[in-house]
């Protein structure tokens, strides 16, 4: 009687990954750990307590692992050694980064180790996904690991397996979300409870890095140190292993990162809130948009304010690399870029049509709803292409629209021959250019969105400013922060640090109570030298200022 098939099937000739004990699976990995402790500073009794143990848990979860099937960390035991040069990396990260600076000196002595130690955990577990989204694991008998009630370790010591098989899942994508079903493997709830003590952050901050998703209304700086380590530590492999194994496929670790970025926008910036004039995304019933070139560059200085390496420099080679992943659902025709006419916009724009809104927003909690209306142009419709000019960065570019767009545009007629002199038109008068923010790339992305939002309702024609001029510099009300979900105290620290702003009240305070829109109010004062096209008219002395 013939034999069942395998569920599992694989080859003949495939030797499969030994099952090799979790002190043997760190023994080539020594010299790491010994760069971790010092990099720790602890004796090796309570490294070995606190951290090495963290370490052994992880090995034995992932075992021999590959990270990918035929890119970066592709040998056995990839999975690990990522791990562990992520968390190395992103723990030497923490050395130039302040947690809790708003805190006193006391408790930030009693805080910031466990930054450090939740950091360094944020980077081992970064991929720890991949062991359950991306691959099956078998033994030889075709028994499948599961890797949601053990370690693999314990597994293959239960079956007394000599060896086990890997096969990769055809067509998976990252879910990143599910590390954290992995994590109490490797974290004991100890430990969670030990980060926990004296604040309510570290593990929020923590769990969003491993799961990823955002945290509103505050910087993730664990998951920042995490993810600019990942990027440094993926491009060093891929770099060495093209002189050894031929050349990987260079740009497909950025995928995630473009979407990760997306979705920090979305979540941060206010010109990425959908539906509202000059937005960046717009959502309709025919999908979701996002406004094409300049959405992409918004995802570019964010990443490379991140400190992110290797990220192209050109929109098109972005976008070549969102196709490739399927995150793009490109129009027909030779560009991937489709026309829409957003509600109120006077003319027809370039957008990217993302293949799924929750690309931007994963949880169902934040789903916006979409306009009750088609945003695609009927197939058909004309229109009347101006003359192109440059436009500021930051500000959508509309090309004037036909009145009516089912009806094509007649030729201009000629005119009439003269023996007149033609008489000069004169050349009208060239567009002022906007007021606008000029930020140095340090500045934390979330402030910088907000302020150039506010910066940019001084321009003629907005409904309502959000900030003045005064003798100084411009004065930026507090809660216009708050309005646009970004704290106060935050948003002072970052653009004292970038050195953005003037010292107004006394005694060298940097905010000022004055009255705004008829009502005292507390603000800072922006050195006017970081935003573009004021007016020196406009800086005139103000009374009733005080230093708060």
């Amino acid at each position: 009687m013939p034999s069942a098939p395998h569920p599992y099937p694989f080859a003949a000739a495939d030797p499969g990954f030994a099952a090799t004990p979790v002190a043997g699976l760190l023994e080539s990995h020594d010299e790491l750990i010994r760069r971790i402790r010092l990099c720790f500073g602890l004796d090796q009794a309570a490294f070995d307590r606190d951290v090495l143990a963290l370490v052994r848990a992880y090995a034995a979860y992932v075992h021999l692992l590959p990270a990918t099937p035929d890119n970066y960390f592709k040998a056995p035991g990839g999975l690990l050694q990522l791990g562990l040069e992520v968390a190395f990396y992103a723990l030497q990260g923490t050395d130039a980064h302040i947690f809790s600076g708003q805190a006193t000196i006391s408790t930030r002595r009693l805080i910031e180790p466990r930054w450090r130690l939740a950091t360094f955990i944020g980077g081992l577990c970064c991929e720890l996904h991949r062991a359950l989204g991306s691959l099956i694991v078998v033994d030889s008998a075709g028994n499948e690991w599961p890797g949601y009630l053990q370690p693999l370790s314990a597994w293959l010591a239960d079956r007394r397996a000599e060896r086990y098989f890997i096969r990769w899942r055809p067509n998976s994508t990252d879910a990143l979300g599910l590390g954290l079903f992995a994590l109490p493997y490797v974290v004991p709830a100890a430990v969670l409870q030990h980060l926990a003590e004296a604040n309510a952050t570290v593990v929020p901050h923590l769990l969003a890095s491993v799961g990823g998703f955002p945290v509103y209304r505050e910087p993730n700086v664990l998951d920042g140190l995490v993810r600019r380590s990942l990027a440094l530590v993926v491009d060093r492999n891929l770099r060495a292993s093209a002189d050894r194994y031929g050349s990987p496929q260079f740009g497909s670790h950025l995928e995630r990162h473009l979407i990760d970025a997306m979705r920090r926008l979305a979540a941060t910036n206010p010109a990425w809130l959908p539906n509202r004039d000059r937005s960046r995304v717009w959502l309709a019933r025919d999908g979701l948009f996002i406004v094409w070139p300049q959405a992409i560059a918004d995802v570019q200085e964010l990443l490379e304010a991140d400190g992110m390496h290797g990220i192209p420099k050109s929109a098109e080679t972005i976008l070549e690399l969102l196709v490739a992943a399927g995150a793009i659902s490109p129009h027909e025709g030779s560009h991937p870029a489709w026309s829409i006419a957003p509600p109120g916009a006077k003319a027809m724009i370039d957008a990217l049509k993302l293949a799924t809104r929750e690309l931007l927003w994963p949880s169902l909690d934040h789903l916006p709803a979409p306009l009750d209306t088609n945003l695609v142009a009927p197939a058909g419709s004309v229109s009347v292409a101006a003359p192109t000019r440059s436009t500021p960065k930051g500000q959508l570019s509309l090309i004037e629209e036909s009145s009516d767009a089912t009806i094509t545009a007649p030729a201009e007629p000629q005119p009439p021959i003269s023996a007149e002199p033609a008489v000069a038109t004169p050349t009208p008068a060239a567009e002022p250019s906007p007021i606008a923010l000029s930020a140095p790339m340090r500045l934390n992305p979330a402030v910088r969105a907000a302020l150039a939002d506010i910066v940019a309702t001084m321009n003629p024609g907005a409904d309502e400013p959000a900030a003045c001029t005064v003798a100084s510099g411009v004065f930026v009300p507090l809660d216009a922060f708050e309005r646009r979900a970004v704290l106060p105290a935050v948003a002072l620290r970052a653009l004292a640090d970038a050195r953005m702003l003037v010292n107004a009240g006394s005694h060298g305070s940097q905010t000022l109570s004055r009255d705004f829109a008829g009502k005292p109010t507390v603000g800072l004062v922006l050195d006017a030298r970081h935003v573009q096209e004021l007016d020196p008219a406009c800086f005139i002395s103000s009374a009733g200022e005080r230093g708060t």
